[in-house]
This record gives structure tokens, C-alpha cells and sequence, in this order.
């Protein structure tokens, strides 16, 4: 099972570098930050100093979007850090929630994504892409290599992420809406003619390694209301009695009242409140270090290959040691 750490790209930029590389020791192979360009510092500029700071380390957004890059520019950003540091990148692409909302602007549609997905690909890759009607193609691009991970909760997201991603990254640990979902992904990879295995499965959610549960779920509260701006958009589109959304991932956010993007993916948000603790639990990882071995022993039963630890609380360098010391060693046994 590969790990990978997940940051918001807050100042200092070297922190996050930092971080990385620390990570990178503990033995994480994937290093992700979010992106969204009014809310944190640019991700790309950062990305080019963890690569060039670290040996191994595979970095890359979590998620980025087609709506506030051009998909050229984000092409040529990806084949140029390819070049630069030998196809150590990943492309994690969603609709793009707080980008664009706090931009003022609407996420992207699925139809959009798909398109953008392919361009992405094939433009870093070497090969020529249609963009907004034109053939474009890089002449300088030699070898590369962009894996696309999809983002993906709804039914016709996790069934495009089957048919065109090369991954699939699914925002939350909870083991059976997980089963679910990677079920849903390999079904429509396999219908599409695509060996299933082929699509990576990668879990991104908190992880607190500790006694005290309490805390550590005041620590992590904020994701379910990171989450639950997902899952209102999955109940506007298909009801709250929809069979194609299940009830496991909707019914907590029926005490949902708004959501303030100043407060995103931070501990103490207080537009989270209404996430009980049994959403925590399930979600997220907490607890010794014994129930996060137990926790993603049943996640990599179930096919998850890789599990991205978001580390947006006060324990980040406690959690990434703790993992190299305890965790990551006992799941690759």
C-alpha cells in the first residue's frame, strides 16, 4: 500500500517544502496539496521545490480543476516539472469546489472534466489535443508521463472515473461507502473494456494518531464539512431519497446550514458543528496507531492501493513520524 500526504499550501512556502520532505523519510511515496488559487499560495510553485528537495516523492494536486487553469497551461506546468525532475508528477482533476465557488464562479460539469482530462493527458504526454476547437500539441515534450486521478462521490462521476481516469481518489475512509464506490469505478472500467486493476484507488481523509479520541475528532470535524459541500451537491442533483446516492453518505448533512470558504479544511470550523462524532469516526482515522493499522488493512482488502493522509491539524509532524515509525511498515509486512 503506498502513502501519501495531503497539505493546504499556507505560508511559509518552505514549511510545506519542509513537510514533504520529512514525509518523503517516513516513507511516503505521494506528496498532494490542495488548489485553489484565492484561498492558498500557488501550488505549482511550491511543487517545483518539493521535487527538486526530495529523491522520490510524487507530487501533484489534490485536487485541481479545469475551470480556473487554462488546460494548456496546467498541461505544460505538468510536462514541464516531467522534464525538469523525470515524470514524478500526478494530476488529481475534480469539478472544483472551493476553487471555483470562491471565485465566483460554478463548478465545472462533468462533460467539461472528461474533455479536459484527455487534453491534460495527451498535451503533457507529447501527443496533440483539441483545446476550445484548436489542435494543439507540445514539440518539446520527450518521454512523458501524466497520470490523471479522478475525483469522484456521485454515480456518474464514479462511473467516468472508471472509463477514463488512471486513478480514482475517493475523500473519505469510510470502509463501506468505500467498497461501494470502488465497486462502482471498477464495474464501469470493465464495461468500458479496461482491466479494472488499471484504474489506481487512492483514499485521501484526516489521520490522528493518539489516545484521545475527543480531541482528535474536534481536530478532524472540519472534513465532514469539506465533504458535506459534495454531498449537497449530490442531493440538489438526485433528491435525498435517491437510490443512487446512499443514505450512508447523505443523512448527515441534513443540520447543515451553509459553509464559509474562509474556514476550509481548517480545525475549528464553525460551519462544521453539525458533523457528529460517528461521521468523524467513520470518515476519518483516529485513534493509537493499532486502529489506523486496522482501519486501512480493511480499506487495502477492500482495493484501496493508496491511503493520503491529510495532515490540517496540530499534530502534522507527530502524525507523518508515526506513521513511518508505526503504520506505513506494518501494512507493507
Amino acid at each position: 500500500m503506498d502513502f501519501g500526504l495531503v497539505l493546504q499550501t499556507d505560508p511559509p512556502g518552505s514549511r510545506t517544502v519542509g513537510l514533504m520532505r520529512r514525509a518523503e523519510r517516513q516513507g511516503f511515496r505521494y506528496g498532494w496539496t490542495f488548489d485553489s488559487a484565492v484561498l492558498w499560495q500557488e501550488p505549482f510553485v511550491i511543487h517545483s521545490r518539493v521535487l527538486e528537495n526530495t529523491d522520490r516523492l510524487i507530487v501533484g494536486p489534490m485536487v485541481t480543476n479545469p475551470g480556473t487553469r487554462a488546460w494548456e497551461v496546467t498541461a505544460s506546468t505538468f510536462a514541464t516539472l516531467n522534464e525538469m525532475y523525470g515524470n514524478r508528477t500526478v494530476c488529481g482533476l475534480g469539478r472544483g469546489d472551493s476553487a471555483m465557488r470562491v471565485a465566483g464562479r460554478k463548478p465545472n460539469t462533468l462533460a467539461r472534466l472528461s474533455e479536459a482530462m484527455a487534453a491534460i493527458r495527451d498535451l503533457a504526454e507529447g501527443r496533440e489535443a483539441v483545446v476550445e476547437g484548436t489542435p494543439l500539441k507540445f514539440p518539446w515534450v520527450r518521454d512523458g508521463r501524466l497520470p490523471v486521478w479522478m475525483a469522484a462521490y456521485g454515480p456518474k462521476a464514479l462511473a467516468m472515473a472508471g472509463r477514463e481516469a488512471d486513478g480514482f481518489i475517493l475523500q473519505l475512509a469510510d470502509p463501506y461507502l468505500t467498497e461501494s464506490m470502488v465497486k462502482a469505478v471498477r464495474v464501469a472500467a470493465a464495461q468500458a473494456g479496461r482491466d479494472p486493476d488499471d484504474v489506481t484507488v487512492c483514499v485521501a481523509a484526516p489521520a490522528y494518531v493518539g489516545d484521545d479520541l475527543a480531541h482528535a475528532r474536534e481536530q478532524c470535524r472540519w472534513f465532514g464539512g469539506m465533504v458535506g459541500n459534495h454531498v449537497a451537491d449530490l442531493v440538489a442533483r438526485y433528491g435525498e431519497d435517491s437510490d443512487l446516492v446512499p443514505s450512508a453518505l447523505t443523512d448527515y448533512i441534513k443540520a447543515r446550514e451553509g459553509y464559509d470558504y474562509a474556514h476550509h479544511g481548517r480545525t475549528g470550523n464553525p460551519d462544521t458543528e453539525f458533523v457528529p462524532d460517528e461521521v468523524v469516526d467513520r470518515f476519518c482515522l483516529l485513534g493509537p496507531a493499532e486502529a489506523h493499522i486496522e482501519k486501512l488493512r480493511t480499506l487495502r482488502d477492500l482495493g484501496v492501493d493508496q491511503f493520503a493522509v491529510y495532515a490540517m491539524h496540530d499534530a502534522t509532524e507527530a502524525v507523518i513520524d508515526a506513521y513511518g515509525r508505526d503504520i506505513i511498515p506494518a501494512l507493507n509486512d
